[in-house]
């Protein structure tokens, strides 16, 4: 029977009246053909529409939003969800929960993005209507996608509300947020956060506080971004925090902790951690390649040949004692170094432990080989790094403890097959021109008896025969018969000027001529070792907060004419920070420009963000606008969230009710200004 309001609608439409009859009625609904493709959809189950007499307009939305996302269908999803939202308001909570995470799961960088823009939204309107694990899994799709700021948005915000992702999540978000200079910036910003979260809830003796504390290999994947990036101040404050919250430094910690100790001249701190690496067993030998590479630098840089030296010769030696019962002890014990100088007291000690190392880490640590390379089981050195050590000895014109330095390692490296060390030394002397100094090695050599056999002799003498340098060349020959070398050899020899051309292919191509004059050239355009002396000594003095004498240091630095760097302005705001003196750095800031004007400065990322930090927090608003300004020219990337949070933590509402016409004093009409500025800037209303 069918009822009269549906005859009615039949008989005005003449479309439905070619429809079979059982199509048109089936379980109390009607179905209506898509005869028209302009026509509104209500929903779609096939290639028909359906309206339901008994079901509401929200359960079929709901339904429709079911349906879309069951299939993947984003777009058709996400419109029905903001329809539903216009009439309803949102949706039940694991619907809700179930769009945003399908929507972020996406390979898309713009639904991604979404998702992100619509997670924001509504935890601001009701934090309680998102799942931790769902912003969980968006930061990382965001930090998977290379979306680091928005990631860490969605990161912090969790946090303010009391919440970290597990470490094995966290770790994975970080792995992906330190594979760019900013994503790692961002990321290092957020775990100074989580430590400070963390420290607080272990200072009221929280339960949950163990959960939240950021383990080792989360610490490794950031110090190694700073490495690579060169950050190394930011570095430097990790190293730190990691001594504060009690992470365990591991292997693989304590070889990056070395280069970041080595890019800010920390030699003492680097000779502290190389007590506890020489008792590892040999195993590790090979790990820790790039923590002597980094500390042979250092000697280097601060020109002591000596120390680098005792190095060279402690590199193997001193992994020769695991097999001891006292030694091994001895590695079992825990191990804490200082985190600023051994000679500070109530210094920060970080725990280290030499041999953990977590064989399943997603960390792969590829140094450089710039200085020392693996060989056959032993630390070995390179050309640039034996090439250091020739030029060191003979700027000094200490000829004789570089021949006794040859002969003690003599048996542990060969830079050509079939050639000795002393010999491959002596040659490369000679290309180099440095004929006197490969003449007191063969003497050297020849008093302790160790053979070099008549090819350096010949080589040196035809190097003599070249220069016009008979006098030299006539003593030389006298010295080969007298060891039996070539008796045969007259003196008219000489002036033949045949020994040249036989023994020129003697000379052939020498790699550590390369390198010689290689380190040459590098010397003359890198700063003078007093740099770092001056650094050390200031960095010292700043970490005990004896400002007085770190000022002193300073000021004696700028009177020799030796350039301040990065670092060491870094050291004196951090000391000057350390003890609430925000004005003394509005003085260092006048220093940095002066030398930036000079080009005899150029700031990095780094110094810039902690000067603009502690301008935030001193309050010295004109001074914030000038560096943001200058960071803003170099299109340094600037985290206006930290910045904005560190303003509304302080200065919340500093001149929020004051107008400019209601200032007092000309000082003050700027100073607000300056801070309406700011505000402006980094978006608070």
């Amino acid at each position: 029977m069918v009822l009269p309001f549906t005859k009615f609608i039949l008989l005005q439409n003449p479309f439905l009246k070619k429809v079979p009859p059982l199509q048109k009625f089936l379980c109390g609904h009607v179905y209506f053909h898509q005869l028209n493709p302009i026509s509104q959809k209500i929903s779609t189950f096939e290639n028909c529409e359906r309206l339901s007499w008994e079901r509401s307009t929200q359960e079929i939305l709901l339904g429709k939003l079911k349906f879309a996302l069951r299939n993947n269908e984003l777009q058709e999803a996400l419109e029905t969800f903001r329809d539903f939202r216009k009439l309803y308001g949102y949706p039940e909570v694991n619907l809700l929960n179930q769009l945003i995470v399908q929507l972020c799961y996406s390979c898309n960088h713009v639904w991604v993005r979404k998702s992100c823009d619509l997670a924001l939204k509504i935890v601001e309107e009701n934090f309680g209507l998102i799942h931790v694990d769902t912003l969980t899994k968006l930061a990382l799709s965001l930090a998977r996608m290379q979306m680091a700021s928005p990631a860490s948005v969605v990161l912090r915000l969790m946090l303010d509300k009391g919440f970290v992702p597990s470490m094995n999540l966290l770790s994975l978000i970080v792995f992906h947020f330190v594979k760019t200079e900013i994503g790692t910036y961002l990321v290092s910003t957020y775990l100074y956060q989580v430590c400070d979260f963390y420290n607080s809830l272990k200072d009221k003796k929280a339960q949950c506080a163990v959960l939240l504390k950021p383990d080792t290999l989360i610490f490794n994947l950031v110090l190694d971004a700073c490495v690579r990036f060169k950050l190394c101040l930011k570095g430097l404050c990790l190293i730190e925090l990691m001594a504060l919250t009690g992470t365990v430094a591991d292997a693989h910690s304590i070889v990056i902790i070395s280069q970041i100790l080595e890019m800010n001249g920390l030699r003492d701190e680097m000779m502290e951690l190389k007590c506890h690496i020489d008792g590892i067993s040999a195993a590790y030998v090979r790990h820790y390649r790039q923590f002597y590479d980094s500390l042979l630098s250092l000697h280097f840089k601060f020109n002591d040949v000596d120390a680098a030296a005792k190095l060279v010769l402690d590199m193997n030696s001193s992994h020769n004692c695991h097999n001891n019962l006292e030694c091994r002890n001895h590695l079992q014990k825990p191990c804490f170094i200082a985190v600023g100088s051994p000679n500070l007291k109530n210094a920060l000690k970080i725990h280290i432990e030499p041999e953990l190392l977590q064989k399943d880490s997603v960390l792969k640590l590829e140094g450089r080989e710039g200085l020392v390379f693996y060989k056959c089981g032993k630390l070995v050195l390179s050309n640039r790094a034996l090439a250091k050590l020739i030029i060191g000895y003979k700027k000094d014109s200490r000829i004789s403890e570089l021949s006794k330095l040859l002969l003690s390692i003599q048996g542990e490296q060969y830079s050509v097959a079939g050639s000795s060390l002393s010999s491959d030394v002596i040659r490369a002397c000679i290309k180099m021109g440095w004929l006197e100094s490969a003449h007191d090695i063969l003497d050297d050599l020849e008093a302790v008896e160790s053979p070099i056999g008549r090819d350096m002799y010949m080589l040196l003498l035809s190097a003599y025969q070249k220069e016009g340098m008979q006098r030299e060349a006539k003593a030389l020959l006298k010295q080969m018969k007298k060891i039996n070398l070539y008796k045969e050899l007259s003196d008219d020899a000489i002036d033949k000027h045949t020994l040249y051309e036989e023994n020129s292919n003697l000379v052939g191509k020498s790699d550590l001529s390369v390198a010689l004059a290689q380190v040459l050239k590098d010397e003359n355009q890198t700063d003078i070792p007093l740099v770092y002396n001056f650094n050390s000594s200031i960095f010292f003095f700043c970490k005990a907060r004896m400002m007085d004498d770190a000022l002193r240091a300073y000021r004696r630095m700028c009177e020799m004419k030796i350039q301040p760097t990065n670092q060491t302005f870094a050291h004196l705001v951090r000391g000057y920070y350390s003890i609430g003196m925000y004005r003394e750095i509005t003085y260092l800031w006048g220093d940095i420009k002066r030398f930036m004007k000079n080009s005899y400065l150029v700031v990095d990322r780094d110094l810039y963000e902690l000067l603009l930090l502690n301008f935030i927090q001193g309050g010295y608003f004109e001074r914030v606008m000038e560096v943001i300004g200058h960071m803003n020219d170099r299109n340094m990337y600037t985290n206006k969230l930290m910045y904005k949070s560190e303003f509304l933590r302080l200065h919340k509402n500093l001149y929020r009710s004051l107008k400019a016409s209601d200032t007092r004093t000309e000082a003050q009409s700027k100073r607000l200004e300056h801070v309406q500025e700011f505000r402006k800037w980094a978006g608070i209303d």
